[in-house]
């Protein structure tokens, strides 16, 4: 039972940051839900739902989809496997800030996935803060470049399995943290220790960040 009654109903459901979203409710898992808004399918982890109720007005623009969606065995829709099976689509996912980043799921590890943005290459995403995903079947390269610019994304990179483990091994290098929207955020990473960052930040000055609060990293 739970919320899988609504599925069929056109809902809204609100999610961290007071971000509202009205689609067809399409299926749900133990961890995420899959919402059609007319156009595109949106993924929503369930971990970021704050509240889903029936629309008390239907907005007539949104209809069935004619196309399936990304949860081809339904008995056991989860995360991981849409994550899984969005590999190599071009896809859209949100996870800090006021905008989204556009590109390509790589590898899912156990707690992150990495994840192959043109404008901001490999950027590893912790799976507790990715607020949703949506995946586009583009005939075109994103941002029309020439099929020169996009590489061939790599799908074997060394990473090792949990997302502390990987950002201990950028230990020396220079990281930018949930995008670099905070300036407190960018520096040299000094150490990882019991679940904190030492980070020294362009003044020199030395900062703590807590790795469970870091939503994504990416080297500049």
């Amino acid at each position: 039972m739970g919320i899988s009654v609504l599925c069929g109903k056109q809902v809204d459901v609100v999610i961290s940051g007071n971000t509202f979203f009205q689609g067809i409710l399409i299926e749900t898992g133990k961890d995420i839900l899959v919402l059609f808004d007319g156009r595109k399918f949106v993924y929503i982890p369930l971990l970021h739902v704050h509240r889903i109720n029936v629309s008390s007005i239907n907005n007539d623009d949104i209809s069935a989809p004619n196309e399936t969606s990304l949860a081809k065995d339904k008995e056991s829709i989860s995360y991981r496997k849409i994550l899984t099976n969005a590999k190599g689509l071009f896809t859209e996912v949100y996870v800090t800030g006021n905008v989204s980043i556009h590109g390509y799921i790589m590898n899912v590890r156990s707690d992150y996935f990495a994840f192959y943005s043109p404008v901001y290459k490999t950027v590893l995403i912790s799976l507790h803060h990715l607020k949703w995903l949506i995946p586009y079947h583009l005939k075109n390269p994103p941002y029309n470049l020439s099929h020169e610019k996009v590489p061939v994304i790599p799908s074997n990179i060394p990473l090792l399995s949990s997302f502390e483990d990987q950002i201990k091994k950028w230990e020396g290098e220079l990281v930018v943290f949930d995008m670099g929207h905070n300036s407190t955020k960018i520096g040299l990473i000094k150490k990882v220790s019991e679940a904190m960052i030492e980070l020294v930040d362009a003044s020199g000055e030395v900062i703590y960040l807590k790795l469970s609060h870091i939503k994504s990293a990416h080297l500049p």
